[in-house]
């Protein structure tokens, strides 16, 4: 953008010695001033527009270079383009200026959002005790940083505790609820004794906000979400799913959802039903990884309008580290929906890495 002006006025040039005289190609200078207010600031979009009233002049009036007499120079056509030309580049400037204002806005709500993002949805470590970890979270709208999507990882007494959710609804409602949750989830991680009595806990945190809310719709303002524990001395994995889509298992040959039928109704909406939290216990040991995510990967819509085939892709990998099965999930997402993804997508992948075995030591000699 910032070189087409450049451009148009070179094309102008080699059009100008093909075309008769009687045809006023110089009038086309009229869009350069406009052309320059797409990448430039105000005063190169008024000099851009002297420029072009000049250039319109030598080409109106300059025998040598556009086969037309002096006198064409102040022809009534070509004195109504000089000034239809000052009053685009007027226009442009004026466009310029409210272009640049508004890029330094967008600008700082993007730091803020940045920051935002960092406090709500911060990177979760990349190693706790044994394991390790990383996260990813895309944005459906372009400009967006934050969204409903959540994920936390919080080492306790209990173990690694991790938490994946997604916020129903969008917007800033969405945010609220999820910096809600995050915060609380945070705080009675290292309180609660077991996953059952941590998801009452955010059961009623949920509950609160809901009812500080207001409205007639208190009960459709609820979170999906997955808590998982690992123990720092166990070779297991413990599960508690409220309406989220199950984790994945990941191992070499094998990739299985944890799913057993036992989920419970997403948070907010545990008081329309009753039902206790049910604890899944799975075997997880060296060379196992753990991937949390929501429905936005799931849900990703292809060209032809398929779903994103989750599992397929992940058996036609292989085994990857943490870092570049996110990386891959992420690029793959983007091919896969051409670029257009409908709604936030988040994951979290947890990997206990395979023991080395002891170095044996060297025979003696003497």
């Amino acid at each position: 953008m910032r070189w087409l002006p450049v451009l148009y006025v070179v094309a102008l040039l080699l059009i100008e010695p093909l075309t008769p005289a009687d045809w006023p190609v110089s009038f086309a200078l009229i869009a350069v001033p406009l052309l320059t207010a797409f990448a430039h600031g105000p005063v190169v979009v008024a000099g851009s527009t002297v420029f072009s009233v000049l250039f319109e002049g030598v080409l109106a009036g300059t025998p040598c270079c556009a086969g037309r007499s002096v006198g064409y120079l102040w022809d009534r056509h070509y004195v109504a383009s000089y000034i239809c030309t000052a009053l685009v580049g007027a226009l442009g400037t004026v466009l310029a200026a409210h272009r640049i204002r508004r890029e330094r806005t967008l600008a700082d709500v993007r730091f803020v959002a940045d920051i935002a993002q960092r406090v709500l949805l911060r990177p979760v470590p990349h190693r706790i005790g044994s394991l390790l970890l990383e996260s990813l979270y895309l944005s459906a709208a372009a400009e967006a940083r934050i969204g409903g999507d959540l994920y936390e990882a919080v080492p306790t007494s209990y173990g690694v505790r991790l938490l994946i959710g997604d916020v129903r609804g969008k917007g800033l409602l969405a945010v609220e609820t999820a910096a809600t949750l995050l915060g609380a989830f945070r705080e009675a991680a290292h309180d609660e004794p077991d996953l059952p009595a941590l998801a009452d806990r955010l059961e009623r945190s949920m509950n609160r906000r809901a009812k500080l809310l207001g409205g007639t719709q208190v009960g459709e303002r609820f979170v999906t979400a997955v808590f998982a524990e690992i123990p720092a001395d166990g070779r297991l994995v413990r599960i508690v799913n409220c309406g989220h889509p199950p984790p994945l298992l990941i191992r070499p040959g094998e990739v299985s959802e944890l799913d057993r039928g036992r989920s419970a109704p997403p948070l907010n909406l545990g008081m329309l039903v009753g039902d206790p939290y049910h604890v899944d216990v799975y075997d997880f040991g060296p060379g196992d990884q753990l991937l949390l995510y929501t429905d936005g990967i799931t849900e990703t819509r292809g060209p032809d309008g398929s779903f994103y085939p989750l599992l397929q892709r992940l058996r036609s990998w292989g085994p990857l580290a943490p870092r570049d099965l996110l990386e891959r999930l992420h690029n793959d997402l983007l091919a896969y929906s051409r670029n257009r993804m409908q709604d936030d997508t988040a994951a979290l992948a947890v990997h206990l890495p395979a023991e080395e075995p002891p170095a044996r030591s060297a025979p003696a000699t003497g």
